[in-house]
């Protein structure tokens, strides 16, 4: 995610890292020169013969921009989901080490060890499962965060799981229920901890479904060809009545719709690497922390900051 210090006007018209300049600046290159040089021959190449009327670019120009809107609509409503659902990963993540320090225990203050040894286990399963989570949903195998958190065999489990972030909510699972079979969790707070298990599968199931379900490719194919037909075929539009002006009024024009289809592919899928997406590894570590300050630690890392005006 980009992390600007001041967004207001004039500042942001400079901006180019994660813009949609940066992408389509070699497409406006070729519309601007190619638009110069059918002003510089026109005439040589009898041009005049296929000069077009303004109209036809006006209407479909309306109704493109009413598409475009549409679509980038529908990707910034996936982008903000996406952030929704982590935001309440992070609610419940936070609810779930407050329950387990508070609610599993026996009540006699017998096996005070053993227990702690059990909020220790499964407040670094959670921490483990939200890393887990943001590899699982950037499709990547880098387990590195993982490993101070889980034990030898856990960790391999998890490594040749198909879906590791549901094996570690079913570890949490077990953890929570050998707690009770060894009388250290009242029935009633089963259920409490198992709802609040129960809500991470429910998180991971929405951001899966945005992950596996992108917006529909015959859209935006349809989306990207009207765009380009329709900067392709602007100067012939323009030129008769421009002339010398063709090139920098087809530079606006372009400028305006390949900007918004590119917007609108930007921001698609919200859980990549890309400038304008969540900062999943920063969120993390921050959980990280969070969890671990639950349990008394101290030797905590520090929370990561944008590099480049980054947030990853």
């Amino acid at each position: 995610m980009l992390v600007r210090p001041k967004r207001a006007f004039p500042g942001t018209l400079f901006l180019l890292k994660g813009t949609a300049i940066s992408q389509i600046a070699p497409w406006l290159v070729v519309l601007v020169l190619g638009s110069a040089v059918m002003v510089a021959n026109d005439e040589a190449w009898g041009l005049e013969a296929v000069h077009l009327s303004t109209i036809p670019f006006s209407l479909i120009g309306l109704a493109l921009s009413i598409f475009l809107g549409f679509r980038n609509n529908a990707c910034y409503d996936r982008w903000w989901e996406a952030r929704k659902l982590w935001g309440k990963l992070i609610n419940t993540t936070r609810t779930l080490a407050r329950q387990t320090v508070t609610l599993v225990g026996p009540s006699d203050g017998a096996d005070a060890e053993a227990v702690t040894a059990l909020h220790r286990q499964q407040i670094h399963r959670t921490v483990a499962y939200v890393h887990a989570l943001r590899v699982h949903l950037r499709r990547q195998s880098v387990f590195i965060d993982l490993q101070p958190f889980l034990p030898g065999e856990e960790m391999t489990a998890v490594r040749e799981s198909r879906n590791p972030p549901i094996t570690l909510l079913r570890h949490l699972a077990e953890g929570y229920r050998e707690g009770f079979d060894k009388g250290w969790v009242h029935p009633m707070h089963l259920r409490v901890l198992e709802e609040t298990v129960t809500l991470l599968t429910d998180i991971q199931g929405g951001c899966e479904r945005i992950k596996n379900t992108p917006v529909p490719l015959s859209y935006t194919a349809l989306t990207h060809r009207i765009v380009g037909v329709y900067c392709a075929a602007l100067p012939f539009g323009l030129i008769g009545e421009l002339g010398n002006m063709t090139p920098l009024v087809v530079g606006i024009v372009a400028f305006a719709f390949l900007g918004l289809d590119a917007v609108g592919t930007q921001i698609e899928d919200p859980f990549e690497e890309d400038p304008n997406d969540l900062p999943l590894s920063a969120i993390s570590r921050m959980l990280e922390n969070d969890l671990r300050e639950v349990l008394g630690e101290t030797d905590l890392r520090p929370d990561l900051g944008p590099v480049d005006g980054i947030l990853l």
